[in-house]
């Protein structure tokens, strides 16, 4: 099951607000998160996806079948929301089985697919249980089942860790992971949690102001920003204005660093990004893009230290293993990225 997204715009009803010719498919089977900011259109796209919202302009296909016209309730998505949603009057079972009951399945049969589902949940026993005597992340676990009872063509989920604590969170990232490849389902996942995109994700959909920046893979979104804004929403960075010397140097505001080589022209503007992780410390044998500075902040994150250090007005952000003789470092050409936007 595909989802096609061709050419969707809508605005909510005079405002200037929401999304703007947004283009893209997510493949069948695969894991699409969605990220940016709040306001950034992505609840607004997972609504267009649903038939909740109905776009202004373009067309939603499923497996190529145009659904733009047809509401929610004939769409067959599952849908999961971030404050889950779950019936307080009803048990656990009750809940699981309320799209089966709303489609009329016998009784006998609902029954025995909750029974079924919440085994695949790892909530056995928990068929007679109301959604107050449940935590948090068993909850979600019933909004999954929900979701997945009635074998639905596509997966939606609205931020449903965000009201998890981190330990619990992590936990139900790896079982939404396992229930997904299960169902073999297509599904939008929708977050402003990057750790949670970059580790649960085939491919994520950046949104700035109601378009999509950047749709990639984890592994190129992290170490090929296309803009310097999503260098600067997706994992910490250093990132600072440049000006280009040469085809393999770029000026920053704490002197010339040596870039392995580009098309850039010279003298153009562009941004030079490097990840904290891609600093060494001390000095390179040459002393090329070799930095002494003051460490100024200095954070203690158990097997690793986060550490800032101060050149002139400018601060390098680094990430290093445990130690205390950070003065100097140095910067490998090969891993500044030069962004021209």
């Amino acid at each position: 099951m595909t989802i096609q997204i061709k050419n969707v715009t809508y605005t909510y009803p005079r405002t200037d607000v929401g999304v703007f010719d947004v283009n893209m498919t997510i493949k069948d089977g695969e894991i699409l998160a969605v990220i940016g900011s709040s306001g950034s259109g992505k609840t607004t796209l997972l609504k267009l996806i649903a038939g909740i919202l109905m776009p202004r302009k373009g067309a939603i296909l499923l497996d190529g079948k145009d659904v733009t016209p047809l509401p929610a309730k004939d769409r067959q998505l599952g849908i999961v929301f971030q404050s889950y949603a779950l019936f307080p009057h009803m048990t656990a079972w009750q809940n699981i089985s309320y799209p089966l009951k709303v489609r009329k399945v016998p009784l006998a049969e609902r029954r025995r697919l909750a029974k079924e589902a919440l085994e695949r949940v790892d909530l056995k026993g928990f068929e007679d249980r109301y959604p107050l005597t449940l935590s948090g992340g068993q909850q979600q676990r019933i909004a999954l089942a929900r979701a997945l009872i009635f074998q639905p063509k596509a997966l939606l989920l609205d931020e449903p860790l965000s009201a998890l604590d981190a330990g619990l969170r992590g936990e139900m990232r790896d079982e939404i992971q396992r229930l997904q490849r299960e169902y073999h389902i297509a599904t939008v996942h929708i977050t402003h949690d990057q750790e949670e995109a970059l580790s649960m994700a085939d491919r994520i959909a950046v949104m700035e102001s109601g378009k999509v920046t950047q749709l990639a893979p984890p592994r190129e979104l992290y170490d090929s920003p296309v803009t310097r804004s999503v260098a600067r929403f997706v994992g910490k960075s250093n990132l600072w204005e440049g000006f280009v010397r040469s085809y393999r140097s770029v000026k920053v505001p704490f002197g010339e660093l040596k870039t392995e080589p580009h098309s850039y022209p010279v003298g153009s503007n562009v941004g030079g990004l490097v990840r904290p992780e891609l600093i060494r410390i001390g000095a390179h044998p040459d002393n090329v893009n070799t930095i002494r500075g003051v460490v100024k902040r200095d954070r203690f994150m158990g097997s690793v230290r986060l550490y800032d250090i101060v050149v002139g007005k400018s601060v390098i952000m680094g990430e290093t293993g445990i130690r205390d003789d950070i003065d100097v470092v140095y910067i490998p050409p090969g891993d500044i990225q030069l962004i021209g936007d």
